[in-house]
C-alpha cells in the first residue's frame, strides 16, 4: 500500500510538472471588456501566440497551445482586425509572464515577484475594430530622462505638444524610455499615458538591468514594467516587430553592451516571419541602428540574418534611434539585403534632442539640439496599405521647418569670400536633390557632404567663449552628418537686398523650403 501511495505521489508531481511545461489557453473577444473570457466570447481563430521563440496559430476555437519554460513571456500578435485592451496609461495587455520564482533577487532594480503556478488558461482578451489599410503612428526616439526634471521637461516639452492628439493608431517610443534609472519607469508611465494613444516600448541600453549576470536578465524591469522585449504586431496591412537589439554584457569581452541579437530572439523572428503573408510591408523597430556608428557597433552576423530573413518581403522598413542625430540608410545585395529594392533604414531624432542639453526656452525647457544640428522632435510614421512616408516635426516649431541654413548675413561688394551656402537637410538622404537660387534666378544644385554643421558649431562654442554664465548645460561636440548639402556664393554680386531660396526634394517626392536673406553692401 505504502508503495502504491509513493507511485501516486510520482505520477502526480510528473504530471504536474509536464502540465506546468505546456501553456494553454484562448484568445477571445471580449465584448463586455472586462478582460476575462467568459462562456458566451467567442474565440478568434488563426490568431498568432508566441513564448518569444515558437509561434504558433489558434485553431477555430480561438485555442493555442505552446511550451513554456520559467523566465518566459506568452504573448498574442495583435491581428489588424482587433485592437489590445490598455491600462489606465494606455500600455497595451498582450502578455503573461511565467516566473514561479520571480526575478533573480540580486538585482538593485527589482523586476517580477514570484507568478506563482502556471494558470490552467492563459487568454488574451481582443477588442473588434474597424480595420483600416491607412493610417498613422507616433513614433519618438529616446526620451531618456535622468532626473525627474528632465522627465517634466519631456512632458512639457514634448508630450504636452501632442496629448490628446487625434488622428493617430498608436505611438511606440524606440528605447531609452530612462536614463539607467529603471525606478522611474512608473512615473514615465504616467507621462507617456497623457498622449491618449495606445503606446508600444522598445527596450534601449539605458534601460537594462545593468547588474544581471546574463542577457536573459537584462530587461527584468523593463518587462515587468511594459512587457516582452521582442514581440510584433500588426496594424492595417503592416507587421511591426519590435526587437531589443542589445547583447549585454558585450559576449566579446563581457564589458559594456554590443549591438545584436540572441539566438532565441532571431529564431522568434524567422518563425513569426514564415506566418506573414509576403504583401504585407513589415516594420522593425528597434534601439541600436543597423549600420555601424564609430567602429563596430553591431554584431555583423546578426544584421545580415535579419536582413536575410526581411528579403522575402517586397516592402520593408526598419527605424532606431539611439544615436540623438538623423541618418538614412539604405542597405543591399552587398549587405545581405537581396530584395528587389534597397532596404530602408531610418535612425530618427528624440524628443530628449542632445540629452536635454542647451540654452533654456521660454518654456522654461532646453533647446536640446541634437548633434546633427537637427531639431529634437518625433515622427508622423503614415501608412497606406503598404507605402509609408515618415515626416519628422520638430518639437515646437512648424512642421515645415526641415532645413536650417547657414550663410553670411553680410557681404561687401567687390570682396572676394571663401563663405559658402550650407543646408543642412534635417532628414535628407544623399540621393536626394537640393536645388539654390539668388532672387528668383535659376535654380542651381547643391552638393551633398559629410561635415559637422557649421550652425550647431557655432551654438556650442557660444558656451566655451561665454564670460558669463548661460543657463542651462552646454550641448555635447557635434557629430559627423551627410545631410548637408553646399555651394559657392557668387562673389561678383553687386550691392542690395537677396533672398537666397533652398529647395529639397526628399525620398516621398515632397518638396521642402527654406530662406535666407543676404544684403551685399558697398565697400568702403
Amino acid at each position: 500500500m505504502k508503495k502504491l501511495l509513493l507511485l501516486a505521489i510520482f505520477f502526480s508531481f510528473t504530471i504536474t510538472l509536464h502540465a506546468q511545461q505546456t501553456v494553454k489557453g484562448f484568445v477571445f473577444e471580449d465584448s463586455n471588456q472586462n478582460g476575462k473570457k467568459e462562456r458566451r466570447e467567442r474565440g478568434v481563430a488563426n490568431v498568432a501566440v508566441s513564448n518569444g521563440v515558437e509561434v504558433v496559430l489558434t485553431d477555430s476555437n480561438g485555442a493555442y497551445e505552446l511550451p513554456i519554460q520559467e523566465h518566459q513571456t506568452i504573448f498574442v500578435i495583435k491581428p489588424s482586425t482587433h485592437e489590445l485592451p490598455v491600462d489606465r496609461n494606455n500600455l497595451p495587455q498582450f502578455f503573461y509572464t511565467h516566473k514561479p520564482n520571480g526575478s533573480p533577487a540580486d538585482l538593485k532594480y527589482p523586476g517580477f515577484a514570484p507568478t506563482g503556478p502556471l494558470p490552467a488558461s492563459v487568454d488574451f482578451a481582443l477588442i473588434p475594430t474597424t480595420s483600416s489599410d491607412k493610417f498613422t503612428a507616433l513614433i519618438f526616439g529616446d526620451p531618456q530622462p535622468y532626473s525627474l526634471d528632465e522627465l517634466e521637461f519631456f512632458r512639457k516639452g514634448i508630450v504636452s505638444e501632442v496629448e490628446g492628439i487625434s488622428g493617430m493608431s498608436f505611438g511606440a517610443s524606440l528605447g531609452d524610455i530612462v536614463g539607467d534609472r529603471p525606478d522611474f519607469f512608473p512615473a514615465y508611465k504616467e507621462v507617456i499615458g497623457m498622449v491618449g494613444l495606445p503606446w508600444f516600448h522598445v527596450m534601449g541600453n539605458h534601460d537594462m538591468n545593468f547588474d544581471a549576470a546574463s542577457d536573459e536578465f537584462s530587461d527584468e524591469s523593463f518587462t515587468a514594467a511594459f512587457g516582452p522585449a521582442t514581440y510584433a504586431f500588426n496594424q492595417g496591412n503592416a507587421h511591426f516587430v519590435v526587437l531589443e537589439n542589445i547583447l549585454y554584457p558585450d559576449p566579446r569581452d563581457g564589458q559594456g553592451y554590443w549591438g545584436g541579437l540572441r539566438e532565441d530572439q532571431l529564431a522568434f523572428i524567422e518563425n513569426n516571419l514564415k506566418l506573414v503573408p509576403k504583401d504585407k510591408l513589415v516594420v522593425l523597430l528597434m534601439h541600436i541602428p543597423l549600420f555601424e556608428e564609430n567602429g563596430d557597433s553591431f554584431r555583423d552576423a546578426d544584421r545580415e540574418k535579419i536582413l536575410e530573413l526581411i528579403s522575402p518581403f517586397a516592402n520593408t522598413l526598419s527605424m532606431s534611434a539611439h544615436t540623438h542625430y538623423m541618418k538614412q540608410t539604405f542597405f543591399g545585395k552587398e549587405d545581405g539585403f537581396q530584395g528587389n529594392k534597397p532596404h530602408h533604414h531610418f535612425n530618427i531624432g528624440t524628443p530628449s534632442g542632445d540629452w536635454y542639453s542647451g540654452k533654456i526656452q521660454a518654456d522654461g525647457t532646453p533647446i536640446a539640439t541634437q548633434r546633427d544640428g537637427s531639431p529634437k522632435g518625433y515622427v508622423y510614421l503614415d501608412i497606406e496599405g503598404t507605402n509609408y512616408t515618415a515626416r519628422y516635426k520638430p518639437a515646437g516649431r512648424s512642421g515645415d521647418y526641415q532645413m536650417q541654413v547657414h550663410a553670411p548675413k553680410i557681404l561687401v561688394e567687390g570682396v572676394r569670400t571663401t563663405a559658402q551656402l550650407v543646408a543642412n537637410f534635417f532628414t535628407g538622404a544623399a540621393s536626394d536633390k537640393v536645388n539654390y537660387r539668388i532672387n528668383g534666378g535659376e535654380w542651381k544644385p547643391m552638393i551633398n557632404f559629410e561635415s559637422l554643421d557649421p550652425s550647431f558649431w557655432l551654438e556650442v562654442m557660444e558656451w566655451d567663449t561665454t564670460q558669463t554664465p548661460i543657463p542651462g548645460r552646454r550641448p555635447s561636440n557635434p557629430a559627423l552628418t551627410d545631410h548637408l548639402w553646399r555651394a559657392a556664393l557668387p562673389n561678383n554680386l553687386p550691392a542690395g537686398d537677396y533672398t537666397i531660396e533652398i529647395q529639397a526634394t526628399d525620398m516621398y517626392g515632397a518638396v521642402h523650403t527654406a530662406t535666407h536673406a543676404l544684403r551685399v553692401v558697398p565697400k568702403p
